[in-house]
């Protein structure tokens, strides 16, 4: 699996870079496997005038279904990063658990699906009965 962290018009630390890793170890570490790619891009939005501009965007690739992208913007670029990896964790997981119920599933037969159904009224079965 590859993770590819990168930051945008600011310089990328080493305790950001630690702190991203730590918490990617911890909310998908379980799912690590199924995962080919993580992308991790932190940005500061309004750069120096402030405000509510710290954003972390994250596409998690999976084989064979949707990926998984979440983004998140906060004040704090500590919490933003926190709550995107968090939610990022939680849609693969549930992702990951579909796809899991889906194969686990017996294929449908094409003739079950073309059948019409039948149904007895009980009129008639009480009719045959009292015929006998």
């Amino acid at each position: 699996m590859n993770i590819d962290i990168q930051a945008r018009d600011f310089p990328l630390t080493d305790s950001l870079r630690s702190h991203i890793r730590r918490r990617l170890d911890f909310a998908l570490s379980p799912r690590y496997e199924q995962i080919q790619q993580i992308q991790v891009r932190i940005s500061d939005v309004n750069g120096p005038r402030g405000g509510a501009d710290k954003c972390c965007h994250l596409h998690v690739v999976l084989p064979r279904i949707q990926d998984v992208i979440v983004e998140d913007t906060e004040l704090d670029m500590y919490v933003a990063i926190n709550r995107a990896i968090e939610r990022a964790g939680r849609a693969v997981a549930r992702k990951l658990s579909r796809q899991r119920v889906r194969a686990q599933r017996p294929p449908r037969s094409p003739a079950a699906e073309t059948a019409p159904e039948t149904t007895v009224e009980p009129e008639a079965i009480e009719q045959n009965m009292l015929q006998a």
